[in-house]
């Protein structure tokens, strides 16, 4: 159990090294990074689509990635905007890595790139503890889902810098207690700003948008009190403060707990 734990700080270690070198490079070219973090069904594929939209009509160049396990759907969906998608496929893989990301992102990102939106894989359990080298992170949050999701999930929602509330439409149908709600992040992430969104209705459509463009402009995130130190209890339950209570102890060698090498990109984005 140490040599597991061992490996999975070395993982988590290494990724930060990947996600500084990749936000670097972000930086060097003038592109903001958004990570967007969900369960599956949140509906942050239909928002994306919505802000991607306006991205386009507003003429600010944006593109976006999308990681799945598996089919090109939310690529498909994302392509209607107008807007440079790619899709990545993790081969079962729960999350992204910085590394990959970048790897990803190497002669594909067009040039002139202002903001990336990141949709990562649909789990709110181990993209949490992930650095992408993103500016901006984004948990989201259903109102189908319950008011108690960011107690269950206090990573995903304690590292966010801001939260999103999806599908705001349902909210009375489903019986959305939003006060409940909001205590519930005020409790793992005090201050952080919680939006409202339905990309039905198009209420708070733009809303992400406007605050991506504001980090660009080199306004200030939210910085969670979590931020420094979650990342570094990756063997602990979520209950305890993390969300990667499982292992991935695919590799044998001591650099890569999943049995895949992810090297440095050397190459400019």
């Amino acid at each position: 159990m140490c040599r597991v734990t061992d490996l999975q700080q070395a993982v988590l270690a290494r990724n930060e090294e990947h996600a500084h070198a990749l936000r670097a490079a972000l930086a060097g070219r003038g592109t903001v990074a958004v990570n967007l973090l969900s369960s599956p069904g949140s509906g942050k594929t239909a928002l994306l689509e919505a802000e991607l939209s306006l991205a386009r009509e507003r003429g600010v160049p944006v593109a976006a990635l999308t990681a799945d396990l598996a089919t090109e759907n939310d690529a498909t969906r994302l392509a209607r905007s107008g807007v440079p998608v790619k899709q990545v496929l993790t081969d079962g893989l729960c999350h992204l890595e910085a590394s990959m990301l970048r790897g990803h992102l190497v002669g594909w990102l067009p040039a002139g790139t202002r903001l990336l939106f990141v949709e990562n894989v649909g789990n709110l359990v181990c993209p949490a503890s992930y650095d992408l080298g993103e500016s901006l992170r984004v948990a989201l949050a259903s109102v189908t889902e319950g008011e108690d999701k960011p107690l269950k999930y206090p990573t995903a929602f304690g590292l966010a810098n801001l939260v999103v509330v999806t599908k705001a439409d349902l909210a009375e149908a489903v019986g959305f207690d939003e006060a409940a709600f909001r205590a519930a992040v005020a409790r793992v992430n005090p201050g952080v700003e919680i939006l409202l969104t339905s990309a039905r209705t198009g209420l708070g459509t733009g809303g992400l948008l406007e605050r991506a463009l504001a980090v660009l402009d080199g306004a200030a995130v939210h910085r969670p009190v979590m931020a420094g130190r979650a990342q570094h209890t990756h063997g602990r339950a979520e209950s305890q403060g993390d969300v990667h209570g499982h292992e991935h102890a695919h590799g044998d060698g001591p650099g890569d707990l999943h049995g895949h090498s992810h090297v440095l990109v050397e190459e400019g984005l």
